[in-house]
Order: structure tokens, then C-alpha cells, then sequence
């Protein structure tokens, strides 16, 4: 889920930017300070969408920048566990598949997949449910579950999937599905 956050924290203007407008300069610095950047609490930041710096800063002894208490609002993606998504497959492994969710990936292990048997194919690379003959291959567009979420600094955000219950699954083999079930 994405959402806006409203944030405070105070901002070093180097001294070479004092001639720019100090809205747009205290942007750049919070953009590059925080965006990309995960948080247990508020997820992954993906933008800075606007500041509001206090016109008067502070100096410290030594250093020549200007400190600035600022206002600013984020957008970030926060999942939500048992959070419904779509995405496309980008990656498809023996052990399951990547789904790009936007910000992220999420990962769906093959046991996640279906209660059939699965084969991997290398060749095409894409997993194949053996009663049904049905795949998953990379542009494939999923509807998904959220069922655990990770975070940690070294290795970002792991959102976990599963297609395993009912309307979810490959997005194509639910239509089919519905298609069917209007003509009985």
C-alpha cells in the first residue's frame, strides 16, 4: 500500500547553495538522504514530495552550512500483511518466482504456487503444474497475498507471497476460471 507521510527533521544547507531558493535546495537533500531508504515503520520511501524548511537556520561553529528545521512529506510503500497485489513476474527460478509489486519485489516460493506437483522447465524458464499443464512464466501478471514482510538495512524489504487460495493466482487462469463458472 502506498501512503504520504508528513516528516520533520533538520536539514544542512551547504554553504555554496545559500543563492538557490531554499525550498527547492532542502528538497534535493532530503531526497537524497531518504529516498530509497527502507523503515520498519514506514516502509520504503520512494520520493520526497515537498518541504518546508524554516527560512532561518542555525550555524555551527566550523562549519560553514546553515541548519534548517524542516517539514516534509514522503511517499512510501508500507505493505500490509494479508494485503492483496498484483504484479508482473520478473524472474522465474527453481524455487519459485520474483513478482514486481513497484517499489519491491515480493517473492513466492514454489510450495506457495499450488497444491499440484510443479516441474521447473530451464528452457523456456518458467514453472509448469503437472495435472493441469498450466505455467508461470515471466510477464505473467499475479494476483498475490501478502502473507510475511522483512525488514532489515542490509537486505532491504522481503515481502513473501502465496497464490495458493482461492482468486488468486495468475490472472489468466482466474478469468478462465470465472468464464467458467458463468457458463455452468
Amino acid at each position: 500500500m502506498y501512503r504520504v507521510y508528513k516528516l520533520k527533521s533538520v536539514i544542512r544547507i551547504p554553504p555554496e547553495d545559500f543563492e538557490k531558493p531554499l525550498k527547492r535546495i532542502a528538497i534535493k537533500v532530503l531526497s537524497n538522504t531518504y529516498e530509497g531508504v527502507v523503515s520498519k515503520n514506514l516502509g520504503v520511501i520512494i520520493a520526497v514530495l515537498d518541504a518546508n524548511p524554516a527560512p532561518e537556520g542555525k550555524v555551527i561553529h566550523g562549519d560553514g552550512a546553515s541548519y534548517h528545521e524542516t517539514e516534509f512529506t514522503v511517499l512510501a510503500f508500507n505493505p500490509v500483511l494479508q494485503e492483496v497485489v498484483e504484479g508482473e513476474v520478473v524472474t522465474v527460478a527453481n524455487y519459485g518466482v520474483f513478482v514486481d509489486l513497484g517499489a519491491v519485489d515480493g517473492f513466492i516460493h514454489r510450495s506457495q504456487i499450488s497444491e499440484e506437483e510443479i516441474e521447473y522447465d530451464p528452457v523456456r524458464p518458467a514453472l509448469r503444474l503437472a495435472s493441469s499443464g498450466r505455467f508461470l512464466e515471466k510477464g505473467d501478471v499475479v494476483r498475490a497475498r501478502i502473507y510475511n514482510i522483512a525488514a532489515s538495512a542490509q537486505k532491504g524489504l522481503r515481502i513473501s507471497l502465496t497464490i495458493r487460495q482461492p482468486n488468486l493466482g495468475k490472472v489468466e487462469w482466474l478469468a478462465k476460471s470465472k468464464e467458467k463458472a458463468a457458463r455452468s
